[in-house]
């Protein structure tokens, strides 16, 4: 319970503190942001802070914070660490840096921000890997959506008839201004992930349930080692490189620079703490991590979902999962989508005001995320999930190069981003959907990897070049 506690009141602390430092380290400026120097009415649109705040929060939490924290539970109460510590001194950086940078450089998406610190060679293959992330994430947040539709209304209205009416509601959201219906409903839904999670958090109280101290013991049920599948598995709740394809959508809507700490950090700690209480709720509410896989199993993450809020909050509880079993996904879908559109824009610079170019780019990616759905998404989940971290890892150095051109404090950044490179390159090792090959040469395979991606920092490549050359795209 304590642990609980002091973890707590170290993401609500580090935010005022370590936020503090990091935006102190960059430097926001007053001036017009790109909101008002390149409103179009459709993706650069200036929004209210509060706003953009909620939307960020919603854009990049969806069910990740809750699905992730749970996932980790079942190592135990180590994960409570790994949230904290990678909310602060990684996640926050990194969604910081990526909405900022993105903001200098007129809301360009990541990976145009990419190339110009890391090369024409990374900024080509940044282009592919987003778009092909992107329209993962909206795969894997369509079917699931559609069954738990099916499984609440008569049957005639089954998976397909809901996949389909999903599917269109992902075609509207990606081309309309954000404005107009994300701009809209996403605040409300916000605010309703913050209240289910203050709720389970109440609900474990009051109840009595025993929140487990901190211990560094592996009590993952079938022996998965901690490093560096849990570093994998919670990922929205600690660091995700899909926030930094999320970032720049409110980098296009923000009215100030200053307020960029409040939503790119403030947001990520805001998720740290909802994947705080989710991960206390599944070790405390099962009793022991064995209990919480069995419950995964038997069922899937969202049946959990129902029967912790169900438990807890009674019926008011189980509306509210079920609505946020249902609409988190879907927000963080239809974003997606949004943000592929916006890096296919970039690539081919075509202009996203008219409408038609707008559905120009919309209308294959959603045909493509259809003929997806038919594919096992447990499949398509597996490779999301390292390709997820490694975006992270890539977005971090980006960050670090901006940060030594500019000569500010790049450790920041650089302390995360070699530790990302080493978890990526182990997992990629040991999992069954890569190499698949033991610790003793996957560990220091991947200490050697993230050497070598410092030693590569320090000594070649985009260092090299003008600092002038961060002031502009490459063309």
């Amino acid at each position: 319970m304590i642990s609980f506690f002091a973890c707590l009141s170290i993401l609500i602390g580090g935010y005022f503190l370590y936020g503090k430092m990091v935006e102190r380290v960059f430097g926001p400026e007053d001036g017009p942001t790109p909101a008002f120097t390149k409103s179009d009415g459709a993706d650069y649109v200036p929004l209210p802070a509060w706003r953009v705040f909620l939307i960020q929060l919603l854009n990049i939490a969806g069910l990740g914070p809750i699905f992730g924290a749970l996932a980790g539970a079942q190592w135990g109460s180590s994960v409570f660490i790994w949230i904290t510590l990678g909310t602060l001194l990684a996640g926050g950086v990194h969604d910081y840096l990526a909405g900022m940078i993105s903001l200098r450089h007129d809301g360009a998406s990541i990976s145009e921000v990419v190339g110009v610190y890391l090369g024409k060679r990374m900024k080509f293959l940044m282009r592919i890997f987003s778009v092909v992330l992107l329209v993962l994430v909206g795969v894997a947040f369509s079917t699931g959506p559609a069954n738990l539709l099916a499984m609440l209304t008569p049957a005639v209205l089954n998976t397909n008839f809901w996949l389909v009416v999903v599917l269109g509601y992902y075609f509207i959201a990606t081309f309309l201004p954000i404005d107009k219906l994300i701009g809209k409903i996403y605040p409300f839904f916000g605010v309703c992930l913050i209240v289910m999670a203050v709720g389970v958090c109440f609900g474990l109280f009051s109840q009595g349930y025993q929140i487990p101290e901190i211990s560094l013991r592996n009590l993952h049920p079938a022996g998965s080692p901690i490093w560096p599948i849990m570093f994998i598995s919670v990922a929205c709740g600690a660091i995700s490189g899909f926030h930094a394809t999320q970032s720049p959508i409110m980098a296009r809507c923000l009215t100030s620079e200053k307020k960029g700490r409040q939503i790119f950090y403030g947001a990520m700690v805001a998720e740290g703490i909802i994947a705080l209480i989710w991960a206390a709720a599944g070790t405390a509410f099962y009793e022991s991590t064995g209990g919480l896989a069995a419950a995964i199993s038997a069922g899937t993450q969202s049946s959990v979902v129902y029967d912790v809020c169900f438990s807890l909050l009674g019926p008011v509880g189980a509306v509210i999962a079920m609505m946020g079993v249902i609409v988190c996904p879907i927000s963080s879908a239809d974003t997606a989508y949004r943000s592929a559109r916006l890096t296919l824009a970039d690539w081919f610079r075509i202009d996203q005001k008219p409408l038609r170019n707008r559905l120009l780019l919309t209308i294959p990616l959603l045909s493509v995320g259809a003929v997806l759905t038919q594919v096992d998404v447990q499949v398509i989940w597996r490779y999301f999930s390292w390709s997820n971290q490694t975006l992270a890892m890539i977005a971090l150095w980006a960050g670090t190069v901006y940060l030594y051109r500019n000569r500010r404090n790049f450790y920041i950044s650089m302390v995360p981003a070699t530790f990302m490179s080493a978890v990526s390159c182990t997992y990629i090792m040991m999992a069954q959907e890569g190499f698949g090959i033991s610790a003793t040469i996957a560990y220091p395979t991947g200490i050697v990897f993230a050497l070598g991606c410092v030693a590569v920092f320090l000594f070649t490549g985009p260092l090299k070049k003008n600092a002038a050359d961060a002031l502009r795209l490459d063309e």
